[in-house]
Formats: C-alpha cells, structure tokens, sequence
C-alpha cells in the first residue's frame, strides 16, 4: 500500500471512531521534565492521551514492541527479529486474543480502543517515523497479542522454548535467578514510622533501556482516575504508582510458573502420541518469519505443533510441549488499570482475584495505614506425586493442570505488628519480621517458592529491624543504602573466602585484595575498594562454570580471578587504584557520570563493556517512586536513570541523570494547579 492510500484507509478508520474520542477534550501538560500529566473526561480519552505522549517520547520502541508481538519484526530487522516472531506465533498469541476477547470487560475494551487510536493518530500525523505502514492501524487484537508474547517471557518459559531449540532437554532445568536483573519494595506503616505517615518505596531494577524500561505518567480522568507512576512504552496504563489512596509496585519472584511435558510418541507415526494409552495427533503448524536478502525480506517457514499439553517442539532427543499460565487468559493489563483505579485495600483486594497476573511480589501501602506484601501469581494446582522442576511426563492426564490456586491461597502478609514488608526477589516466607512471616510448610512444593535470601533481602531487613522508628528521612536513607552485607549472600554463588585470603600468600595480587578486604563494602562512585571489588566482579563469570554443585568459590579460583582483575586493569586504567566511578558510568548522549551501585547491593547497577575498559550501566535503578501518605494528604516524589523522552534530540532526553545520581528526586503532585505551576507545555494531542 503506498503512502497516500495507506493515509487514506487511515483517515476513514479514524472517522468511523472519533465521535467516541475528542482530542480538543485531551490536555496534555508537560512539566519542567516532560513528564506528562494527561486530563480528559473519560479513561478512553486519557488513553488516547497516554498513547499520543508515549509516541513523542519513544515511537521507535512502540513500533518495534508491537512489531515482536505481531510477527512482524523480523520484516523489517530479518534475522535479528525472527526469534521473536516464531515465539509469538508458537504461542498462539493471536488465536488466544481472538479466543477470549469477549471475556474483556466493555469499560476497559474502551480505554484499549482509545489508546490504540492515539497511536493511529500519531502515525498519521508524522508519517516519515512510521517503520513499517503494515503495523497500521493497530487495534486492541494488536496490543493485546503483543502482551501476551511479554507475558509469556515474564514466566521464564520462552528459556524453556530455548531450550528446547538448543537440544538442551531433557536433562536442562532454569537456573536460579543471580543478581542481573531484580527490584525492592518496602512499605512502612504508622505503627513504625513513629507518626501519621505510611510510606512505600518504589525501587524498580529494570533495563534502562528498551521495551521493558519505564516512562513516567500523571493520569486523570473524571472517571475517578488520578495516578502518578510508570509503564512500559506501549502500555495503555501505569503498571507501578500511587493514587490519592493507595499504592503499589512489583518486584519480580520465581516460583514455578512454566512446564515441559516430554510426549510419548507412536514407534512409527511420529505425529501421534499417547495419554493414558490414547492416541492423539499433534497438530501441525508453520511458522513465518523473514531473513533479509540483498535488503529484502524473504519469508521462512518453521515447523511446530500443539499438543493437549501446548505448543510443542522437536528436536534430538524427543518431543516437548510447554504449558504456562499466561497463554490461558488476556486479562492482565485490564487487572493492572483497575489497580490504577482502586481507591481502598479491599477493593484493591478484590482486583487481585481477578488472578490475572502470572506473576510478581506486590507490595502496597494506603492512606489508611494498610501495609501488605503477597507473592501473587497464577499458579497452577499440580499433581504432588511429580518432580516440577523437571521435565514431566507428556504421557498422562495426571499432569495436565488446568486450575489455579486463589489469591487467598498464596504467601501474603497484611498489616504486621512489626511495621513494615519489604521483598528483594528473594524468599516470600521472608517478608517482615520473622515470627509474622508465612511459613514454606504451609504451601505445596509444587509450587517452588524461593527460599533463598540475597545481600539486598539481607541488608534490608538489617536495615528495617536496626531503627525503634523509621521517618521519612530515614525510610530514604534505607532506600539508597548501597552496602554489602557481611557475610556476602548472592544467591547463586559464595565467595566469602575472598575476605578469608592471607594477601601475602597471594604476592602477585596483593595490590588489589588488600584494598577489597579493608573496604567498607560502601558502593560508593568515588570508592578505590569498590572499584576493585567490581572489577574482580564481572571477571568472575569466566569460572561459575567450574564452580560444584554447592556454588562455592575456592581460594584458587579466586586468585585466578583476582589475576584476571589486575590484568583487566592494568591493561586499560594502567593502575590498580580505581575508583567505582572511574570504572562504571550513567551514559547516554554526550553525558557521563560516575555512578555508584554494584549488583546485589539495595542499590543496584548492572553494566556491560562500554569503551575503553568502562562498563555502562545497563540494568539497576530505573524508576523510583517514594510515597508518603497522610491522613489528609498524599506526597509522591519520583526520578527516572535518563529522563523521560527517548529522543536525543529533546531537553528531557537525560535531564534527571544528575538528580538520579545524587540520590535526589523531583516532587510529583495529584494536584492540577501544582502541576500548572511548572507547566512548560500545554496542548491537545492532534
């Protein structure tokens, strides 16, 4: 379709809906760090709104969010973008949305409908940023396939899928989850704080950049919406923040969320297989996906298949289906908006039992002090008799689950005496003070929970415990703490014995081990201990593959490692004094700072190898929301890594990187005449 007709089939699609959406009726105002707060009548008009500013702010990552999640990506990237379309047709993403559309509520069919044609709009009016004319006009099917591809993700089963693929089963079971990607919440309520006040600590540990980094929003509506906080480019809500009454935010846990069934097939036709002594056929399909030639996209196709059990793959070693409860429903981002509209726990409560979401702790805090923590998810009711964590037998109906535990059922704590949850992607039966924890006994092992600490679950909890009363200002401090604890406890390996070696045992490297082992383990940008003991850090990837069972370093691959370390410096610093900063850096466009952070501290940074022997800060600290509440008053302060516009070209491009970087925040309100106070735009999105 060329350009003009394109338009035009576009313009008639937008006539058709208009009359439901009236962009004159939209206010957007940008405050002094492009933040958009967004206010309309209706909810579907926010979301028209929310749409059009996202795709100011990152178009790109939108159109190649959607892209993924439509099969389309691989049309324009070749190659680079096929894993992701054969990933999403395996799924059956589309067939899925087609399936359960209906079961879409009418108010949030509309807000889906709105945000979808601010996106239209927007495409409309700026044609030369389109990336492919045939992802337009994008309809709810659209997003809401594209959701349920992240969703699938979100559960660990596309590692399962890759697994599969790289003929890694059936003898490959998930690693536990190390320290690269993670996040904090913390909710304190009157009885701790010493005072009026509950407060909530958002503390995300998402990529920086990318598809799953955040964009800050206000949204209001005359609806009954009014919530400030973050979601991803492409989503038609807020996926963390705070209203007038209430708050919340996620970090990510790992009970056991995906499946691998390994089928039974027929010795001669090896498209049937056998449940229970019953044939059944696989169902056969082919996937499309595109490699580019001389520039041009040439379709490919895959096998796969279905099974009773889900999508199924082949490879050397047998047949493989994978199960997870994210392909059995499309209703998580509608659970997400209503939580954007609840305006008191039990109704927030009663959102939960939508048991929508496949996964992530929860923690909440409102203005009526109610602290409450829950590792939510849809978790499946499992035969007790079976090893989950391994491949299952695809061969009996024994292990085909179809329903789900209740809200009600899972590891949750409301309002302890002890004052305060808190979760740092480890253990659910750890979530405030230990005699009010839930206990592992009382759930099925099917479900494998963590029961794991970390150094950040550690420290907080040293943190939360160490104080009679916690004030604002302290509850910040806990926040940006950024120590290790002693002993260190990475959940995925132990090298304690670091702190153990006799630096006169180890001649060669004793310029850099006595630095770590007098360190205050403060993870500070301007700390010479720090900076070895993060250089020592990421060299010590090369030997996890070496390590037993029991994870342990020995003192011999730690001196290899610390050999590695002062090569690695020596060969682009020149020196072995260097300070934390000197080595990791906050960077986008022609700005650099030294930042603090190391992985696993509350703090966290994780980079990758940047220039010159420098990491760049790629995962850790990303969107952070403090909430206080008060009986008459909500107070949310926030900062994103960068700022929050993708474009190079705009002020708000990295124009809260000095204000992230200094533990510092800008204030945010629900008020509109404190919002018009550093308004430094104002207009409707058309």
């Amino acid at each position: 379709m060329n350009t003009k007709l394109f338009f035009v089939f576009h313009l008639s699609f937008l006539v058709f809906t208009y009359a439901q959406i009236n962009p004159n009726q939209i206010e957007i105002i940008r405050d002094s760090y492009g933040v958009p707060h967004i206010y309309a009548p209706t909810d579907a008009e926010v979301a028209y709104g929310l749409a059009w500013a996202q795709a100011e702010d990152d178009f790109q990552t939108i159109q190649t969010a959607y892209l993924a999640g439509n099969a389309l990506l691989s049309k324009k990237l070749g190659l680079k973008g096929a894993s992701a379309d054969f990933l999403t047709q395996f799924i059956g993403a589309k067939n899925t949305v087609n399936r359960l559309y209906n079961t879409l509520s009418p108010a949030f069919l509309r807000v889906l409908k709105g945000y979808c044609l601010g996106l239209n709009a927007y495409a409309e009016h700026h044609p030369k940023e389109v990336i492919l004319k045939e992802l337009f006009p994008l309809g709810p099917k659209e997003l809401l396939a594209y959701t349920q591809l992240q969703l699938f993700i979100s559960n660990g089963a596309d590692q399962l899928v890759s697994a599969i693929v790289n003929n890694e089963l059936p003898v490959y079971t998930p690693q536990i989850e190390n320290d690269t990607k993670g996040s904090n919440l913390i909710a304190i309520s009157r009885s701790l704080s010493g005072s009026e006040d509950t407060f909530l600590a958002i503390n995300t540990h998402q990529p920086l950049e990318g598809p799953m980094s955040w964009l800050e929003a206000h949204l209001v509506s005359e609806e009954g919406t009014n919530i400030i906080g973050a979601t991803f480019p492409g989503a038609p809500c807020l996926f963390t923040g705070a209203n007038e009454n209430l708050g919340w935010t996620h970090t990510v846990n790992y009970p056991d969320k995906a499946d691998v069934y390994a089928l039974e097939l027929d010795a001669k036709n090896k498209n049937v297989y056998y449940v229970d002594g019953k044939a059944y056929k696989l169902q056969k399909h082919k996937a499309k996906v595109f490699v580019k030639v001389l520039g041009i996209p040439v379709p490919v196709k895959k096998k796969y298949y279905t099974s009773i059990y889900g999508p199924t793959l082949k490879n050397r070693s047998g047949t493989f289906s994978v199960r997870t409860p994210s392909t059995t429903n499309i209703n998580a981002v509608e659970q997400w908006w209503h939580m954007n509209k609840a305006s008191s726990f039990s109704e927030f409560y009663a959102i939960l039992k939508m048991n929508a979401l496949p996964g992530y702790n929860i923690g909440y805090a409102d203005r009526n002090d109610t602290i409450f923590y829950i590792s939510n998810g849809k978790i499946p009711k499992r035969n007790e008799k079976y090893d989950w964590t391994k491949v299952v037998p695809g061969n009996t109906m024994a292990t085909l689950w179809d329903t789900y535990y209740n809200t009600e059922d899972l590891p949750q704590v409301v309002s302890p005496k002890a004052g305060f949850v808190y979760n740092a992607n480890h253990s659910p039966f750890k979530s405030t003070a230990s005699d009010e924890n839930p206990k592992a006994e009382d759930f099925s092992k099917t479900m494998n929970y963590e029961t794991y600490d970390n150094n950040r679950s550690t420290r907080l909890l040293a943190l939360l415990e160490a104080q009679d009363t916690i004030n604002f200002n302290s509850f910040k401090t806990i926040k940006y703490d950024h120590q290790l604890p002693t002993p260190l406890r990475y959940n995925f390996m132990d090298i304690n014995v670091l702190f153990d070696m006799n630096p006169r045992d180890y001649p060669d490297v004793a310029d850099i081990l006595e630095p770590i082992q007098q360190w205050d383990r403060q993870a500070d940008a301007d700390s010479f201990g720090a900076g070895s003991y993060a250089i020592l850090y990421y060299q010590l990837n090369a030997f996890y593959n070496q390590l037993d069972t029991d994870r342990v370093f020995s003192s011999d691959l730690i001196a290899q490692a610390l050999r590695k370390a002062k090569d690695y410096m020596m060969t682009y610093f020149g020196t072995t004094k260097i300070k934390l900063g000197e080595f990791q850096q906050l960077v986008r466009g022609d700005k650099v700072l030294p930042i603090f952070g190391l992985p696993d501290v509350v703090t966290a940074m994780r980079g990758d190898p940047y220039k010159n022997g420098r990491i760049r800060i790629t995962h850790g600290e990303s969107y952070i929301g403090l909430v206080r509440f008060t009986p008459e008053k909500t107070y949310f302060e926030s900062v994103l890594s960068y700022g929050n516009s993708r474009r190079p070209e705009s002020p708000h491009y990295n124009d809260q990187m000095e204000l992230y970087a200094n533990f510092k925040t800008k204030p945010m309100s629900f008020d509109k005449a404190e919002v018009l106070k550093s308004a430094v735009s104002i207009y409707h999105p058309k």
